[in-house]
């Protein structure tokens, strides 16, 4: 749920920026594309990374890579648009579904390949990390899910007239 994250702060940066200034931002969005990938292909490219390793945390790489790229994707959208169409609010969520899922097989990868730390170093170290970074932003959505459950549906409003609820109602 890392990439999760990351599109989500992009997307509320974004709304503190003018529309018409929210183009200059995608520089600040490319650089942090670029810390995001970076060292996934560094860790990828060490010649050590292609060693044996009992758990399949190189595959597991490689699709955290395949999301880094569909994460700056939508972080790019998300950015742009204004207002963002609902059936892009769905692909997110959608989005944070699979990146639930890899956070799991990652952090289930990483748990059990305890020997992979000695005869692939880089690739087991990018791989706790990124369980570590995962289970911190599950952490965060499930803090603001319990906000939003507890306080944020009290100010909504779920009739369909607007008139008062109140009192006789005035004509003129």
């Amino acid at each position: 749920m890392f990439l999760y994250l990351l599109i989500f702060m992009a997307y509320r940066s974004s709304r503190w920026i003018p529309r018409n200034q929210r183009v200059k931002f995608q520089v600040v969005n490319a650089v942090f594309v670029a810390l995001v990938l970076v060292p996934q292909f560094y860790v990828m490219g060490r010649p050590k990374s292609s060693r044996y390793c009992r758990q399949p945390l190189l595959n597991n790489l490689s699709a955290s890579i395949a999301l880094s790229f569909i994460a700056s994707g939508l972080s790019a959208i998300f950015t742009l648009l204004d207002p963002v169409p609902q059936s892009l609010w769905a692909s997110y969520h959608v989005f944070g579904l699979l990146t639930c899922g890899h956070g799991l097989c990652t952090a289930i990868l990483t748990l059990t390949a305890a020997a992979c730390a000695r005869s692939t170093p880089e690739l087991y170290y990018a791989s706790l990390f990124l369980t570590a970074a995962s289970m911190l932003s599950t952490g965060f959505f499930m803090v603001r899910g319990g906000l939003w459950l507890s306080i944020g549906q009290r100010g909504t409003d779920h009739s369909r007239n607007n008139e008062r609820q109140s009192g006789p109602a005035v004509t003129r």
